[in-house]
């Protein structure tokens, strides 16, 4: 589970543009260690989505896919608690 989990926060840690890294990575950060497998799974599914797409969920500008919408899961993207402010 600890080799899972290293993978998946490089991969949400390292998107490509800053604002990707911050938004996805941070929310991996905040909100993954009382995650359960499913909800494990879901973030690596998130995580082979477009940047685009998972920022504007996370904005509230649009709406994921069928099978990534977590309601619960889309609602604490959305808080935007997770990411740091200088």
């Amino acid at each position: 589970m600890q080799d899972r989990l290293k993978r998946l926060k490089f991969r949400a840690w390292h998107r490509g543009t800053r604002e990707a890294d911050y938004m996805i990575g941070g929310f991996f950060d905040r909100y993954s260690p009382g995650w359960s497998d499913e909800e494990i799974a879901w973030f690596e599914a998130v995580c082979d989505e477009d940047d685009v797409d998972i920022m504007g969920w996370a904005l509230g500008t649009g709406a994921p896919p069928s099978h990534l919408d977590r309601p619960d899961l889309i609602a604490a993207m959305r808080r935007l608690d997770y990411i740091p402010l200088p």
